[in-house]
């Protein structure tokens, strides 16, 4: 996973008030399969910021994949 690509969570994290679908912004690899993701609402403002590993986030993808 690359800098800045679109993730949704696979399953809720109860002490972070996060559930399954949240959707975050990997800022960086932590470690082999180790995200940092930032959660923000729609005003920008940072509701959490966590180390995910790559089995608890989905990339999301936004344009037609070319497949030959």
């Amino acid at each position: 996973m690359k800098p800045f690509a679109a993730v949704a969570l696979l399953e809720d994290i109860p002490q972070r008030s996060l559930l399954r679908g949240q959707v975050g912004t990997v800022v960086e690899s932590l470690a082999p399969d180790v995200f940092e993701v930032e959660f923000s609402g729609n005003e920008g403002r940072i509701y959490a910021t966590l180390a995910l590993h790559a089995d608890q986030i989905i990339i999301l993808h936004y344009k037609l994949a070319n497949v030959a």
